[in-house]
């Protein structure tokens, strides 16, 4: 009898422990169909952008009068569905999943801004405003469908696991940023440094600047030769001391000058025209869709399109672009990011970034060989704009392979981010506390600490 009682225990235990593993092997499968899914999402956002934005091309080379009406209109019908059956879905996208970190867990009439909904939204009408030739970027978004496919399942997962939401929230935006520029080492930075912004965050300047003071020191003390060799940059110490200190001061200002604008559009601006954007939110898209196009056929189209192609072209020095298309196309990402269109600005802000280091080359005598500065203004803009200088430098040098020039790419970013702080508030967690006191019931939004 008692040898029974104890099989029976023994089986019952079994069955216990077999029970838990289960929940916890579905919960990891959920949890990995989840993070496949963002991929397969990022790569449908990517390849359904970069058609329509051919398509775009095409039709403009043909007929010059294209954007003239194509723009305008199609800012306009973007901004009608967005405001019609997807909102939330204005926007960088990064903001939101922040603000969503924040919902409280009781919020009466919350509007969400992650849903699956949002994420068809997002996607459809992103590539749809790219298609319309607005300088936009989708890497921004992905982290917006990132974090909402994440948010989608957190419901599935079995509550012994005891996974938070914002746990989930911070590995989606960090995938989705992850699999948009494909820089796995950038998307692990991006979730420590911006989207979960604590202790971590505030020490990033301490990071850099101890990695960047102890790596210039074993510099001049044992070379510039890396571990297992040395990859080859044109010009010697102190031209790469020149291209940091000019990069730095031209990219931190001009990054800080455009997040301090961009914070503006979303919080203070005030006037007539702020009125009637309230007012009339899709004539006044239309607008800027006017205005976009207007400066497209001005610049030769260099504006149009997330800037990917020419920087591509500009750092295999296989392209010729005038001095002003960096200028140009930072008027043209704040143009589009004004009209309250589904887009993001990190490969807008790379491409004026590498405009910035094209203009600079010829006073440091490197256009035969502009490659360092350039990813070092696309480094150091980056920085400026988001004041996140461990992801930017991460992001430009996983994207160029550009290792051998890491101490370079870290100092810059620092120098901009913190150049831009004296000019603008975080962009991100400024617009996701503005986002977080227009939801009902909620109070004002929280000031940000510099």
């Amino acid at each position: 009898m008692f040898k029974r009682q104890i099989a029976h225990l023994r089986a019952f235990i079994m069955r216990r422990r077999h029970a838990a593993y289960l929940k916890v092997w579905t919960g990891r499968l959920v949890f990995w169909g989840g993070a496949i899914g963002v991929g397969m999402l990022a790569f449908l956002f990517a390849e359904l952008s970069e058609f329509m934005s051919h398509l775009f091309t095409q039709g403009a080379s043909r007929f010059i009068w294209l954007p003239l009406v194509l723009t305008p209109l199609g800012g306009a019908l973007c901004v009608w569905l967005t405001r019609r059956y997807f909102v939330g879905a204005e926007g960088s996208g990064i903001p939101q999943a922040l603000a969503e970190m924040q919902r409280p867990e009781q919020a009466e009439g919350w509007r969400p801004l992650l849903s699956l909904r949002i994420i068809f939204g997002k996607i459809l009408v992103g590539a749809g405003a790219v298609g319309c030739g607005f300088s936009l970027g989708r890497e921004g978004p992905t982290v917006q469908v990132g974090a909402s496919l994440m948010d989608s399942i957190h419901g599935l997962l079995p509550r012994s696991l005891h996974i938070q939401r914002n746990h989930l929230l911070v590995a989606g935006g960090a995938a989705g940023i992850a699999a948009a520029f494909n820089t796995p080492l950038a998307g692990i930075l991006f979730a420590i440094e911006e989207m979960s912004r604590g202790v971590e965050a505030r020490m990033s300047g301490l990071i850099i600047t101890a990695i960047v003071l102890a790596g210039v020191t074993a510099q001049a003390m044992m070379g510039t030769g890396n571990y297992f060799g040395n990859i080859l940059i044109i010009g010697g110490d102190g031209d790469q001391l020149k291209a940091v200190a000019l990069s730095a001061l031209v990219c931190g200002l001009a990054g800080g000058l455009f997040a301090r604008l961009m914070v503006m559009g979303a919080t203070s601006w005030r006037g007539p025209l702020a009125e009637f954007r309230k007012r009339h939110p899709v004539y006044f898209a239309a607008g800027c869709g006017l205005l976009v196009a207007c400066l497209g056929l001005a610049t030769s189209g260099i504006v149009y399109g997330s800037g990917y192609e020419q920087t591509r072209a500009l750092l295999e020095a296989d392209g010729n672009l005038p001095w002003y298309f960096g200028p140009a196309k930072f008027v043209a990402t704040l143009i589009a990011y004004l009209a309250g269109l589904p887009g993001g600005i990190f490969a807008p802000a790379l491409s004026i970034g590498a405009g910035l280091g094209h203009d600079l080359a010829p006073l440091l005598d490197q256009t035969a060989a502009p490659g360092m500065l350039l990813a070092l203004c696309m480094a150091g803009f980056l920085a400026a704009v988001t004041q996140a200088p461990i992801t930017s430098f991460v992001i430009v040098m996983e994207m160029v392979d550009g290792y051998s020039l890491v101490i370079g790419l870290m100092a810059v970013s620092l120098l901009s981010s913190g150049l831009s702080r004296l000019i603008s508030a975080p962009l991100y967690p400024t617009l996701a506390a503005a986002m977080v006191a227009r939801q009902p019931g909620q109070g004002p939004a929280k000031p940000v600490v510099h």
